[in-house]
């Protein structure tokens, strides 16, 4: 795989100077600032192998490097994800006065299908939250804080906690990993999440998330906090590391191989499930557009299509004349 430091110096000094607009002006998210650098050292390796330099290429040269990467087997969601990087960074270069036109204006993007979210029944998500102990107030409670298995209970503790939050407020595994102790609010019950682009929205916890983090605050996170001092982050590992999105989303699968027989799991699926639940519910889709932090309604909208094609699947199961 080309990183920009491959690239000629002039190609990668302006990749370089787009990523730092991204991250420090749009402040969007480090994963999404690092796809958008990859992708543009793709297309940066196609100009030098072909004699161009970035701010040489024009429509049809990037017509050809598209399709090049539909030829080698691409995805249409990667191919159009790399569109979007190319769109950007040349509205960007002809704002900055690097180029004389935008060569990507007019440049089409492929259609993706549009996938329905995997979602979880109420008792299963139930089952998968419950699943690191049941009771809150009993997990974890040991007799000796000394004891072998003060640090299991604690990990249990933990994970019953990070369950409630992604299910029971719908949160992103970010969210989660980037939260720290001081933006939660047990006696108001609610929790002030830093979300995509940096935008802060306060998000209320359910009873069952007030109970979890109560007891993982109390019986667990002093055992896993750093020997000797105290760590800013609310979820830590059993290394006394700060919890990455890696750790939850294999500490979610683990808990979904065993519990819904081997199904697979992701944090994103309990945040589907989440939405889609209050919607079957009745809730006002602005509202839960604001509870996911979405900045379109647009997004929240694909849930409605989730509950519809759950309604249309039960009315063909259970009506005799469907």
């Amino acid at each position: 795989m080309h990183t920009v430091t491959d690239l000629p110096r002039a190609d990668a000094d302006l990749i370089g100077r787009f990523c730092d607009h991204l991250a420090l002006e749009r402040h969007l998210s480090e994963n999404t600032v690092t796809a958008y650098r990859r992708d543009l050292a793709q297309l940066a390796v196609f100009c030098s192998r072909s004699g161009w330099r970035l701010t040489e290429m024009t429509h049809e040269r990037l017509r050809r490097f598209l399709a090049q990467q539909s030829t080698r087997g691409y995805a249409r969601a990667t191919i159009a994800r790399r569109v979007g990087a190319i769109r950007g960074f040349y509205r960007w270069a002809e704002a900055r006065g690097e180029i004389d036109g935008d060569p990507a204006a007019l440049l089409g993007r492929p259609k993706v299908a549009s996938r329905l979210p995997g979602v979880l029944r109420p008792s299963e998500a139930a089952a998968l939250v419950e699943a690191p102990g049941g009771d809150p107030i009993e997990a974890g409670r040991v007799a000796d804080p000394e004891a072998s298995n003060a640090t299991v209970s604690s990990l249990a503790l933990r994970d019953r906690a990070i369950l409630e939050l992604l299910y029971g407020s719908g949160l992103r595994v970010g969210e989660v990993a980037g939260l720290t102790r001081d933006r939660v609010d047990l006696h108001r019950g609610r929790v002030n999440v830093l979300g995509k682009g940096s935008k802060e929205r306060e998000i209320p916890l359910s009873e069952f998330a007030v109970d979890a983090l109560a007891a993982y605050l109390e019986r667990g996170r002093p055992f896993l906090v750093p020997e000797g001092g105290s760590s800013p982050n609310l979820f830590t590992n059993r290394r006394r590391k700060p919890m990455t999105e890696r750790d939850i989303r294999t500490m979610v699968a683990e808990y979904g191989g065993t519990t819904l027989s081997g199904r697979r799991v992701t944090p994103h699926t309990l945040r589907h499930s989440f939405a889609t639940h209050l919607l079957e519910g009745g809730a006002d889709i602005r509202a839960v557009q604001e509870l996911l932090g979405h900045a379109s309604v647009a997004t929240t909208q694909r849930y409605t299509h989730v509950s519809r094609e759950r309604l249309r699947a039960a009315y063909l199961r259970s009506h005799p004349r469907a």
